[in-house]
């Protein structure tokens, strides 16, 4: 695969998705970008403003396996995992796959469950693998985890622990759609579903080829300096309690590579990485509590740190 059928073949998956999610044609984008960069993703936001629904759009365009875990307080990790059970024809325990044994996995409203269960996805969002009874079981590949989560003040929340949050490769919010958007959703919707207008983009194995070609887009030893150093400056600022970790740097990487593959070209720059950052660190970086009384915001940390920052030209 070179540039040129990397950025077909990324561009195709997001027309796809856009035609049967309307109005937000820039998570789209982020959405499509991060999953064809290897990346899990999580969005956060109220019920009912097209969570699930984007979800299920990208995994259609795909052409993916797809399944869904509705997270419950009383949903058990072995519900997600599975777990063995004797057979009493065979006379020996076997093991039944839990939903996660899919190359899609929604995990719709994550934070509904308690920490046990979402401890549940930890390995297979990091290693590919579950291990149930001491027994370790290879997922499908490709492999990804698209989590919903409702607000932090909504009643019957968790709150995710860091550890969690930092598995996630992107994190972003969908917002209410335009008044104009809003209108067409109502007209064209009316008597059909969103995803009967979505067909498939692409296959699992063109996504694993595609996700192959990002990996390897090479970086110069002048951006990944500046990739460091922004890294560097997350973890020793007064303005934050905690930096971006290497795995967070890694998936700042992968999705400016993602980035660049977008755009046809076979090369990172400066750009791709301020362009990727809020999204990817958003979620993982905690700001202090003088940040916090002055309603700072991440990203006004971020932006802060990139003027500081010497850009290479």
């Amino acid at each position: 695969m070179d540039n040129s059928q990397a950025k077909e073949v990324i561009r195709h998956i997001i027309g796809e998705v856009n035609k049967g999610f309307l109005g937000k044609t820039e998570q789209v984008k982020l959405a499509v970008t991060a999953v064809c960069a290897g990346l899990h993703i999580l969005i956060e936001d109220r019920p009912g403003v097209g969570k699930t629904t984007l979800a299920s759009a990208l995994c259609k365009a795909l052409g993916l396996d797809f399944g869904r875990v509705q997270f419950t307080p009383d949903l058990l990790p072995g519900d997600i995992t599975g777990m063995t059970v004797w057979d009493d024809k065979k006379r020996e325990f076997l093991f039944h796959e839990g939903p996660i044994f899919h190359q899609a996995v929604m995990a719709d409203e994550l934070n509904r469950a308690a920490a046990r269960t979402q401890s549940a996805l930890l390995e297979a969002m990091q290693e590919g693998t579950v291990t149930v009874d001491g027994t370790r079981h290879e997922l499908p590949h490709p492999f990804m985890v698209i989590a919903t989560q409702n607000p932090s003040h909504f009643s019957g929340t968790f709150t995710l622990p860091e550890s969690q949050l930092d598995r996630f490769g992107v994190s972003f919010t969908l917002g209410y759609p335009e008044v104009a958007w809003e209108s067409r959703i109502l007209t064209e919707y009316r008597n059909a579903a969103p995803l009967d207008s979505i067909g498939t983009a692409t296959t699992a194995e063109e996504l694993l080829e595609l996700r192959n070609y990002i990996k390897n887009l090479p970086i110069q030893d002048e951006v990944r300096d500046y990739l460091v150093n922004f890294a560097y400056r997350t973890r020793n600022t007064h303005q934050l309690t905690a930096g971006l970790t290497t795995r967070g740097l890694q998936h700042l990487l992968a999705l400016a590579q993602a980035f660049a593959a977008y755009e046809g070209r076979d090369f990172v720059i400066p750009e791709d990485i301020r362009l990727a950052a809020p999204s990817v660190a958003r979620h993982k970086l905690l700001l202090t509590p003088e940040m916090k009384i002055e309603h700072r915001t991440v990203d006004f940390v971020l932006d802060r740190i990139f003027e500081e920052l010497p850009s290479p030209v």
